[in-house]
C-alpha cells in the first residue's frame, strides 16, 4: 500500500518577506505566544492573522497550512532544550543536562506534549539537538544501533514521565481540585490495600512540585545507570 507523499516545511527555502515588518521568524513568535496562551485548541490562522494585524490568507505565504506552522513552532521549542557543549567529556552529564531541560520546557510549553510523536523533528533546532545528543552517546562507548536505542531510551523516560505531569496541571488548571479530600477519596477507595495505604501515607509530599522533581530526578539517575550497566557487561 502506498501513502500520501511526505511533505515538510523544512524540505524548501523559507520564503522572503511579503510585506515591511512581516516575516517567517515574526509569525511563528506570535504563534507560540497564542500556543502559550491558549493552547492547541486556541491556535488558528484566523487568529494568529488578527494577532498580527493581518489577514489570515496573507500567511499562507509563508507556510502552507496549519501543520507546516506547528512544525516551525515545534522546532522554536527544540532550540530552547540544552546540551552542553563537546568539551563536556562525561556523557551521563549531557544526557542528565538534556533530559532536565527536555522537561522544564515541556512544562513551560505544555502544548508541546501534543506534537511529539506527531510533528517531524527535522527543524535546525531539533537536529542540532539530535546531533549533539548522538554523539554523547557514540563518545561514551555505544556503537550502531544502540547508538539511536540510547537515546530513544532517554526520551522514552523524559516523555513518559512529563506528559501525564503536563496533562495534570492542566486539568488542575481548568477544574482545580482539593488536594485533601481527593487524596481522603484515594484512600476509601485502596482501603482493601494496606500495602498502597501504607506508601501514601508516608509519601505524602510536601510541595507536589518538588516532589515530582524528585521523583524525574530518581528516575532519570536510573535510566543512566542502566545504560552505564550495558556498556561495561
Amino acid at each position: 500500500m502506498t501513502g500520501k507523499q511526505f511533505s515538510s516545511v523544512w524540505t524548501r527555502d523559507p520564503r522572503p518577506a511579503k510585506s515591511p515588518g512581516r516575516s517567517r521568524e515574526e509569525i511563528v513568535r506570535a504563534a507560540m505566544e497564542l500556543l502559550d496562551a491558549e493552547g492547541l485548541d486556541g491556535l488558528s490562522m484566523r487568529k494568529l492573522g488578527a494577532k498580527l494585524d493581518a489577514g489570515a490568507t496573507s500567511l499562507y505565504w509563508y507556510v502552507a497550512n496549519k501543520r507546516e506552522l506547528l512544525e516551525l513552532v515545534y522546532d522554536e521549542i527544540w532550540g530552547e532544550m540544552t546540551v552542553p557543549p563537546e568539551e563536556t567529556k562525561w556523557w551521563r552529564q549531557t544526557a542528565g543536562a538534556f533530559a532536565h531541560s527536555m522537561r522544564r520546557v515541556m512544562l513551560r510549553h505544555p502544548w508541546s506534549a501534543g506534537l511529539i510523536g506527531r510533528t517531524p523533528a527535522l527543524g535546525p533546532n531539533a537536529l542540532e539537538v539530535t546531533s549533539r545528543l548522538t554523539r554523547a552517546f557514540k563518545g561514551a562507548g555505544f556503537r550502531g544501533l544502540e547508538i539511536d536505542y540510547a537515546a530513544s531510551t532517554l526520551t522514552a523516560f523524559v516523555f513518559g514521565t512529563t506528559i501525564p505531569e503536563v496533562a495534570y496541571n492542566e486539568a488542575m488548571a481548568r477544574d482545580p481540585l482539593d488536594e485533601d479530600s481527593m487524596r481522603e477519596a484515594v484512600e476509601r477507595a485502596a482501603a482493601a490495600h494496606p500495602d498502597l495505604l501504607e506508601r501514601m501515607r508516608e509519601s505524602k509530599p510536601a510541595d507536589l512540585r518538588e516532589s515530582r522533581e524528585m521523583m524525574f530526578t530518581f528516575g532519570l539517575a536510573a535510566v543512566l545507570d542502566g545504560l552505564e550497566a550495558r556498556l561495561t557487561a
